[in-house]
């Protein structure tokens, strides 16, 4: 059986670092496609866009990653310091068509990512339609409060109460959106900064005290998505959980009107701190 010369392992250990390194490369880009984005195309019509510029930008960041390691790789093997040699390598002061090249490409790169990214958080932030549907969601220490403000009832949520036993999901606050339907969510909060976070929807936006915000999107898949705060609110930060349910347009006007049947009509104000009970009066009546 043939052996191997010292010489011929030497100059194949750059060729198997650098496809171990494409490999442990390509498998974080999938590890990231498959935990860091828990959505898919057509949740909403956001998604997909997200979704691409996600994953193109780290077929980027190997590309990228994947070259400089073999030029490192390449120096390393072919200027290294031979055994014997004494002599000073051959020293070059400048090399003027590289520099640019260094310069160049970079640059270039990075003008096609900010485009790019540029493109897209402006088609995500645009709120130039009239939407079929408003909602003001509206934070508080720690749970949810949801006005419907076009059929003019409202929701309120109570702190979830996170024990562990079964039951708990069907405490959480609830927001019912219609799918299909350009949905405007006005955001704000009570007291202090949250976040409005539903992870498969891909977009999150702040609640800033004293400042209402906007986010416009279509849900486009019917189901129940998780939602949560995203900024660190208080003690209970962790329970300030809600759901989204997206469904039919006749399922969600039968869940606005069951919220007119329950009197729950007008909506909550942003007076209310977060001792506020189910037993609240809108703003504008009083208990």
């Amino acid at each position: 059986m043939a052996t191997s010369s010292p010489v011929a392992l030497r100059r194949l250990r750059p060729a198997a670092l650098i496809v171990g390194a494409s490999s442990l490369l390509a498998g974080c880009a999938g590890q990231s496609e498959a935990n860091g984005l828990p959505s898919q195309p057509g949740v909403t019509n956001h998604t997909g866009r997200i979704i691409d510029l996600w994953n193109y930008s780290w077929l980027a960041a190997i590309v990228v990653g994947v070259i400089t390691l073999a030029l490192i790789l390449w120096a390393v093997t072919v200027y290294r310091k031979k055994k014997g040699d004494e002599k000073l390598p051959m020293q070059t002061r400048a090399n003027v068509p590289l520099e640019l090249m260094y310069v160049a490409v970079p640059l270039l790169m990075i003008a096609v990512l900010f485009r790019w990214t540029a493109t897209d958080v402006a088609a995500i932030k645009d709120l130039s339609d009239e939407p079929d549907v408003r909602i003001q969601a509206i934070g508080k220490q720690w749970a949810w409060d949801f006005n419907y403000l076009d059929d003019d009832v409202y929701s309120v949520g109570v702190q979830a109460r996170l024990t562990g036993e079964e039951g708990v999901e069907e405490t959480l606050p609830v927001l019912y959106l219609p799918v299909d339907e350009l949905v405007d969510i006005q955001l704000d909060s009570r007291d202090v900064i949250h976040s409005f976070w539903v992870p498969a929807f891909l977009v999150k936006q702040d609640l800033i005290p004293g400042r209402t915000s906007h986010m416009q999107f279509i849900p486009q898949q019917v189901g129940t998505y998780q939602g949560k705060c995203a900024e660190l609110c208080g003690e209970y930060h962790s329970a300030m959980l809600f759901n989204v349910k997206v469904v039919p347009r006749e399922e969600y006007d039968a869940y606005i009107q069951s919220l007119r049947d329950a009197g729950q009509t007008g909506s909550i104000g942003l007076e209310y701190n977060r001792l506020q009970d189910v037993d609240v009066q809108p703003s504008g009546e009083e208990g």
